[in-house]
């Protein structure tokens, strides 16, 4: 038999528990019950042996410290110690099916709205589970004379007797359980192309309802595997936007293999109520977290390192003046080809390693490379006026690591060849032609300068001879 200080007229409710249900210790003492969040109404709706005909509780109840909610209207409330046990899928006051439509508007909203801290908020979310739940079938349904298990909510009695921001909350509160009930589908989509490792790139979190229609607002847990995210919380949490858009995340990885799970809590297509332990025929039953169900999301992709350059110069190893036209092969240090970014080898067109080509100023870039990777640069052949220096069975060479996302400057020198003297010999001397140049091989700067004081007296004899011969004796 129900006691007066569990006597109820208003009751709604569902768990507001993140995951957890409201089990009670085994044993546990009960207590009086404990109002919650929510407006009183005035007078209460009269039926048979109410106890409390001059109010009505429309909101929650805290049972065993958590915030709850029920759906047998005039039941017996539960004490704020009550002990309950998992039950059946909810139905009316009457035992009938909920429809489809409204069941799923239920799981949304005690998914949304299950913890509000909002008076006019839970006041709204009592009178629609009431509403949905106990309303009448026919006028006969609202007789007074009938007990609390039979007696049904009067909808508009108790709407009107609502605070006017409670009003408005059962609006809105309707609008958007019809706009956003379930089943929802939610999806991670990570980039299509590797991503780089240390630079960021978009993934997109996308939740939808019916319509492929995008739900605001909802928190996903993220567990995030070789990569950081931008804005995440220290919970691991991050929000889709208000208007329902996808979720842009940017998403760095630190390492080769960028992996994203998450999990949400969306409405379930039915919810499920929870069954008072003691006195279960006489005590409203509440909707528990079994109005809830998880959904995962998860994607992967892979990175690589940044790219590398190798730059090489070609130099006179004299004036270190930049010697252009000079090819030079790039291998890794077994002579294989280096590799590009992409993990494929460098080649020219016959397939063997790259050759490249200094340019003007006696340089020449490599961009596009993998890394790291151990690069040789080895001349293939000299450039013109440096061959004496040169030897093709050893040539020049010079090695490097290219580290990720930086440029390895390397240099090889070059010796120019001997320069050598041309000589004119006058026109006249018998056995050269006039105009010819003789070049001479090696030769030294005192061996010029003889040849020089000798031509030098040549001339000068020859000369003094003319005069004699031109004027008489001397």
């Amino acid at each position: 038999m129900r006691t007066f200080r569990k006597l109820i007229t208003a009751v709604v409710g569902t768990a507001v528990l993140a995951g957890g249900t409201l089990l009670a210790t085994p044993g546990s003492a009960l207590a009086d019950p404990q109002e919650g969040l929510g407006h009183e109404t005035k007078p209460g709706q009269p039926y048979r042996g109410n106890p409390q005909p001059e109010r009505d509780w429309l909101g929650s109840y805290v049972v065993n410290g958590q915030q709850v909610w029920c759906v047998q209207f005039a039941f017996t409330a539960p004490d704020s110690g009550e002990e309950y046990r998992p039950g059946d899928e909810l139905k009316t006051k009457w035992g009938e099916k909920i429809p489809d439509d409204v069941a799923a508007n239920i799981s949304y909203l005690l998914l949304r709205y299950g913890t509000t801290q909002d008076a006019d908020k839970a006041a709204a979310l009592a009178h629609l589970l009431h509403s949905w739940t106990s309303a009448p079938r026919n006028a006969g349904d609202l007789n007074p004379a009938k007990g609390f298990k039979d007696i049904a909510y009067d909808v508009d009695g108790h709407l009107a007797k609502l605070p006017e921001g409670a009003k408005n909350a059962v609006e809105s509160l309707r609008a958007e359980a019809v706009e956003n009930r379930g089943p929802w589908d939610a999806a991670l989509t990570a980039p299509e192309e590797p991503q780089t490792i240390g630079q960021a790139a978009e993934w997109k979190l996308t939740v939808e309802r019916a319509g492929d229609k995008g739900v605001g607002d909802v928190p996903v847990k993220l567990n995030v595997t070789d990569a950081e995210v931008e804005g995440l919380g220290e919970d691991g949490t991050v929000t889709t936007p208000e208007d329902g858009s996808p979720l842009a995340l940017k998403v760095t990885p630190t390492g080769p293999n960028p992996k994203i799970t998450g999990e949400l809590s969306a409405p379930a297509d039915r919810p499920y109520v929870q069954q008072a332990v003691n006195q279960p025929d006489t005590t409203q039953r509440v909707v528990s977290t079994g109005g809830e169900k998880q959904l995962t999301v998860e994607d992967a992709t892979t990175a690589v390192t940044a790219p590398g350059v190798v730059q090489v110069g070609k130099l006179d190893a004299e004036s270190q003046a930049g010697i252009a036209g000079v090819a030079l092969r790039v291998t890794a240090p077994d002579g294989k080809p280096a590799l590009r970014q992409d993990g494929s080898e460098l080649v020219g067109p016959d397939g063997q390693p790259a050759v490249v080509t200094t340019g003007a100023d006696g340089t020449v870039s490599v961009p596009g490379l993998k890394t790291p990777q151990d690069v040789v640069i080895t001349e293939v052949a000299p450039a013109k006026g440096y061959e004496e220096s040169f030897d093709a069975a050893n040539p020049p060479s010079v090695a490097g690591k290219l580290e990720p996302g930086q440029t390895l400057t390397l240099s090889l020198t070059n010796k120019a060849n001997t320069p050598t003297v041309p000589i004119q010999i006058p026109a006249g001397d018998p056995g050269v032609t006039a105009g010819e140049t003789v070049e001479f091989g090696e030769m030294s700067l005192l061996g010029a300068g003889a040849l020089a004081v000798a031509v030098a007296t040549v001339l000068g004899g020859w000369a003094l001879r003319r005069r004699i011969g031109e004027g008489g004796q001397q």
